[in-house]
């Protein structure tokens, strides 16, 4: 029979068939089937068929999506190890102080949410009495990824086994008093409780499995067992919209993450209303994950179900489950029994027959709360089986209604994300509801009270008891501080030094004096290099021999240019995380090292060095998580400033990061010029955060990719170095054509690259207008700034303390001009504690593709430019001829 018109040839066209009598049986006998009972049965055979063929362990591609059921049916469940009724007394006290403690907030205006702890509550207290791994054992204990709007559950919890205070839950989001407690996981504002903070969301997961990826690195590469950690990342099913939610999913799979456990909260619920309201969220995810090499365990009915499955012989329930949309699933949970007959069972005759033994009891329990993500057995399941799934990581489907137990109010409304109280009887309908021995008395001062069994209960020596069996309190952070040596002097040496008449990039010196590091015998194999696949481009090549590029499988192939000094070498123990072209997968790296010494116990000294502005434009976000989970490392920007990038143009030339990072209080941000300043820098960065005394602070370095003599370091300038200022030479130091020593004085302040147009400018401001400038390098605006404005604080407070820039510069004559790369509002951020004249240069507006000149001149930072503005300053405070200008400008050709 030839074949229909127009049909593509697909890849079975191209196999050969060694049998094609019997592929013609399979089909016929599919065809056979399909005529006699129906497509639908064809279709189930099919489908068997196929799981069939996966769990024998066939190459056949997989189904990316299953029926709308339970992974594991009830049947299959193992055997549940706790006291079931125990533990639903402690998750009734648990959800009974959430809803209160936001409740009693309200008053106060600083609101909270309800709706998703109440959802997500045997999740949790699930994996907190048989499965989350505490600090107190051996090994790191598990990584727990909180959903930022679950923190009130955590929060009642932590007040069940005492380590938080009934005054403390009345101050939930009102820190300022010092007994409060954040509003989110934030491990800078409650450092012994969260690990990681997750509310931006989108990134809990990605950096989750950046967590579990760091630690297989850290047992590859022998410097801690982490065989017995598991990273937990529970998330809501609108979270998944986020496109970090899933950007590196593909990630997990191919590094066979089974140390991994995604728990996806489906309440079928965003914000403001359905997930996917003409669809489903949960088959979409599922083939999602699947597609993307995850095990997918599907927990989304209750027990109440197995009745209705059993009497489904047709298999009609399980199709219409599967037809049926989120947004309608969420109305039949807020509906009557007769809206549900006539809607969900009156699809079809089947149905309808189904729905005639069912009382309506029980179909009231099934639509309105029998979930499996409600049944702490079918949860014990999930995560059982989850943990037991080898050569890949896991996500669990588990659906849930959003608002549980809160009462009709509540339930499943689209609204209940932003409704933060509960009325008296509403709570008393919950207590009710909850079993929990609360007399109306209680609420005799038209509060709601907050409730507990007592420190010596039953429910609390049950909670007590399992924590101690599971290793401790959780979540908690613990830090053990292990102080790191500082590296020794040699590394530092050649920086100082100088390069001599050789000519060296700020980027490539910084590159040569971690190499150095690295190879430094205490802590050299700390440092964890970390690239977004550009490391060519800043020199780092040379790292990947000897330090290795890490991956789980090393290296299974030959690589091209193996017969090289300096060929591509991927290893298990490699110590460089070469990321591909991801930004934020490199950030998350980045951020899952920084914290190894709270996470691990184990500091580790990170570098991620990225490409012009695609760093702090690009993932911003993570640099403020970064800075909320106390990390510690190195950020650099390499091939920095709006000119330096020859011909690259707009999207590349970076003007603005300085101005982005001095947002981040946790960031220490220097622009330095030379490469001795680097050394230093770098060095007291590593006192400050790895020494006796370590400071939750990162670095921000921007270094630059034009070659130049670099000097050796001057006398005296440590302090300047890292303060963010000093004067680096003056007028009398110029060798030829000093100015007169009547001439007119101005000061010269300029950062990175821009000095190299300062000291130009400085010269022919000498030798064509008798001008004498002094050249001051200003390492750190940021710093600057962050002095002057902690002596504006200690104002306040009646100290009098004098900025280290206005000291810094007492006495020097002239008006100061100060220049960068940067946006003006770079170095104008300390205009206002400099008491001099003031005004400064840079590169405002976009990037354009020129060569450096060119976009100098443009721009108007070149040595002339500057000369101009100098003359101009000079010549309003009428310290030289206002024609000496114009004569410039034509001079100069500007």
């Amino acid at each position: 029979m030839s074949d229909p018109v127009g049909k593509l040839p697909s890849e079975l066209d191209q196999l050969p068939d060694r049998d094609t009598e019997e592929t013609a049986e399979w089909a016929a006998s599919l065809d056979a089937v399909a005529k006699a009972a129906g497509s639908r049965r064809a279709e189930y055979l099919l489908r068997r068929t196929l799981q069939h063929a996966e769990a024998a362990g066939l190459a056949l591609p997989k189904l990316l999506e299953t029926d709308y059921v339970n992974t594991i049916p009830t049947s299959a469940e193992p055997e549940f190890p706790g006291d079931e009724a125990m533990e639903a007394r402690i998750t009734a006290w648990n959800r009974w102080n959430a809803a209160a403690m936001v409740t009693r907030g309200s008053k106060y205006g600083v609101g909270g949410h309800i709706a998703t702890f109440a959802s997500a509550a045997w999740l949790y207290e699930t994996g907190f009495q048989h499965f989350f791994r505490g600090k107190e054992a051996d090994g790191s204990g598990d990584q727990l990824y909180i959903q930022g709007h679950a923190s009130p559950g955590i929060y009642a919890r932590a007040f069940l086994d005492g380590r938080v205070s009934e005054q403390q839950l009345d101050n939930f989001r009102q820190e300022s008093g010092g007994n409060g407690l954040p509003s989110y996981p934030h491990p800078r504002r409650l450092p012994w409780l969260w690990e990681f903070p997750t509310v931006s969301m989108g990134l809990g997961p990605l950096s989750a499995i950046y967590q579990a990826r760091f630690n297989r690195y850290l047992e590859n590469r022998n410097i801690k067992d982490t065989s017995n950690s598991h990273v937990w990342a529970f998330l809501g099913d609108g979270e998944m919209d986020e496109p970090e939610s899933t950007a590196a999913l593909a990630l997990a799979s191919r590094e066979r993450l089974d140390n991994l456990t995604f728990v996806i909260n489906c309440n079928l619920q965003r914000l403001d209303g359905p997930v996917r309201a003409n669809f489903r969220v949960v088959q979409e995810l599922e083939a999602q994950f699947r597609g993307a090499g995850w095990n997918v365990i599907k927990s989304l009915w209750g027990s109440a179900w197995d009745e209705l499955f059993q009497l489904d012989t047709t298999g009609a329930l399980v199709r219409r489950l599967r037809e049926v949309p989120d947004a309608q699933f969420q109305t039949y949970a807020t509906r009557d029994v007769a809206y549900i007959r006539q809607h969900f069972f009156g699809a079809n005759a089947e149905l309808v027959r189904l729905a005639g033994v069912l009382s309506d009891a029980k179909i009231a329990e099934c639509f309105h709360s029998s979930r499996g993500g409600h049944e702490p057995r079918k949860v014990y399941a999930a995560y059982k089986a989850a943990l037991e799934h080898k050569g890949a990581p896991t996500v669990i489907l588990a659906q849930t209604v959003k608002g549980y137990t809160l009462g009709a109010g509540f339930e499943s409304k689209n609204a209940n994300h932003q409704m933060k109280k509960l009325t008296i009887d509403e709570f008393k309908d919950m207590r009710d509801l909850l079993g929990l021995p609360i007399p109306d008395s209680a609420f005799a001062d038209g509060q709601v009270p907050y409730g507990h069994p007592g420190a010596d209960s039953p429910e609390v020596r049950y909670l007590n008891e399992r924590r101690a069996a599971l290793g401790g309190p959780a979540p908690a952070r613990k830090v053990h501080h292990v102080a790191l040596p500082a590296p020794a002097e040699r590394s530092f040496a050649p920086l100082l030094k100088g390069s001599g008449k050789q000519e060296m990039a700020t980027t490539m010196a910084f590159v040569r004096l971690v190499k150095d590091l690295m190879r430094d015998k205490e802590t050299g194999k700390r440092w964890v290099p970390i690239v977004p696949d550009e490391a060519r481009t800043f020199g780092m090549e040379s790292l990947f021999p000897s330090a290795g590029i890490y991956s789980p499988l090393g290296q299974t192939y030959e690589p091209v240019d193996r017969d090289q000094l300096m060929y591509y070498k991927e290893a298990k123990d490699g110590q460089i995380l070469n990321e591909g072209i991801t930004e934020a997968g490199a950030m998350a790296d980045f951020i899952a090292a920084c914290t190894s010494y709270a996470t691990h116990g184990e500091p580790m000294i990170p570098f991620y060095i990225f490409y012009s502005m695609f760093g702090w434009q690009r993932t911003a976000d993570q640099m403020w998580q970064l800075a909320d989970q106390l990390g510690k490392g190195f950020i650099v920007g390499a091939t920095a400033g709006r000119t330096t990038l020859t011909g690259e143009g707009l999207q590349h030339a970076d003007g603005h990061s300085h101005l982005i990072a001095s947002t981040n209080p946790a960031s220490l941000n220097y622009d330095p010029a030379f490469a001795y300043e680097i050394a230093v820098i770098v060095k007291d960065g590593l006192r400050r955060m790895y020494g006796e005394k370590p400071e939750d602070v990162f670095y921000y370095l921007t270094v630059y990719n034009e070659p130049k003599v670099q000097p050796a370091m001057p006398e005296g300038v440590e302090e300047g170095i890292l303060k963010g200022l000093y004067r680096f030479n003056t007028a009398a130091d110029l060798a030829e054509a000093a100015p007169a020593a009547d001439a007119p004085k101005i000061q010269l302040m300029a950062s990175g690259t821009a000095i190299h147009w300062v000291l130009e400018a400085q010269k022919l401001l000498a030798a064509d207008w008798n001008v004498a400038a002094d050249v001051w390098s200003a390492t750190s605006w940021g710093e600057l700034r962050r002095d002057a404005l902690e002596c504006d604080e200690a104002l306040l407070r009646g100290e009098v303390r004098t900025p280290y820039v206005t000291r810094a510069l007492e006495g020097a004559q002239g008006p100061v001009l100060a220049v960068s790369d940067w946006m003006r509002q770079v170095p104008d951020q300390i205009s206002q504690w400099v008491e001099q004249d003031y005004t400064s240069l840079g590169t405002d507006g976009f990037g354009l593709s020129d060569t450096r000149e060119g976009a100098r001149r443009h721009f108007g930072v070149d040595a002339q430019s500057i000369v101009v503005a100098a003359l101009a300053q000079l010549a309003r405070r009428g310290e030289v001829p206002a024609s000496s200008v114009k004569e410039a400008r034509e001079r100069y050709g500007l």
